[in-house]
């Protein structure tokens, strides 16, 4: 599978993986600074989100190999692998699937657990928006309104929203494929084996995703980890506090 990406920088390689509903484009005020720092940054959009190709499946292994076809196709060696919430997943499975690839880890607000089902209201609102009759944003934001209370979240959601050649809006999400798997991807990574790439756990210290009987299993499974803990952050840690998000990732990477 050919991920599309966006590329910025020089220097050794470092990807980006988005969470559910994300694209590499929520990534790209930040890929900059960290560009900065001295590394060639490739934010890349997964299967079945933004302009990446859609897929009948969107399990982690499927994720983690098409990663994996990334880094061959684009002659990575020993990438950073940074992931967050749905890309951290997607992390974790690459690193248990294909040990010794990738340099170093950096999962964001996300620990390796099955999680209950919680989007299934926002699903049910992107379904509701009728497409093919809207004439203007606003009006698939008044349909959101009734599923999702939080302007923020309906914004985001909304970056996926997009007219096609035909002229009509559309969504560059694969709806239908990750409505019917929202429960493998709040399902656990598969075939879990022991990884000991140095791995960096941040959590936003508002988010309840990663919680402290979290611990032991990240320990288990990861045994070089390390945590940090974002003040004043919920589960967007690089959206709500992307100085702080800079400053850990850097910390740990310049070890």
């Amino acid at each position: 599978m050919q991920l599309f990406f966006r590329q910025v920088g020089d220097g050794h390689p470092l990807i980006i993986l988005h969470g559910l509903f994300g694209s590499c484009d929520n990534w790209l005020t930040i890929s900059k600074p960290i560009a900065e720092n001295g590394f060639s940054v490739y934010a890349i959009d997964q299967r079945n989100h933004g302009r990446s190709p859609h897929a009948p499946t969107h399990t982690y292994p499927d994720m983690a190999d098409d990663l994996y076809e990334f880094i061959q196709q684009q002659n990575l060696q020993k990438p950073i692998l940074v992931g967050h919430s749905m890309g951290g997943k997607t992390v974790m499975q690459f690193a248990m699937r294909y040990p010794d690839l990738a340099a170093s880890l950096v999962v964001v607000d996300i620990a390796p657990k099955a999680y209950r089902v919680h989007h299934r209201e926002i699903l049910d609102g992107l379904a509701a928006v009728p497409l093919a009759q809207i004439q203007h944003r606003n009006e698939a934001e008044d349909v959101l309104k009734q599923y999702e209370e939080l302007p923020a979240v309906r914004q985001f959601l909304l970056k996926n929203l997009y007219r096609n050649e035909a002229g009509a809006f559309d969504w560059r999400i694969n709806l239908k494929v990750l409505d019917e798997s929202i429960e493998i991807i709040g399902g656990d990574v598969e075939d879990k084996k022991v990884v000991e790439t140095p791995t960096l756990f941040m959590r936003g210290a508002l988010s309840n995703y990663v919680r402290e009987t979290d611990l032991p299993s990240i320990g288990e499974w990861f045994p070089h980890a390390e945590l940090d803990t974002i003040a004043n952050a919920g589960h967007w840690v690089q959206a709500e506090q992307p100085q702080a998000f800079l400053d850990s990732l850097m910390r740990f990477l310049k070890k």
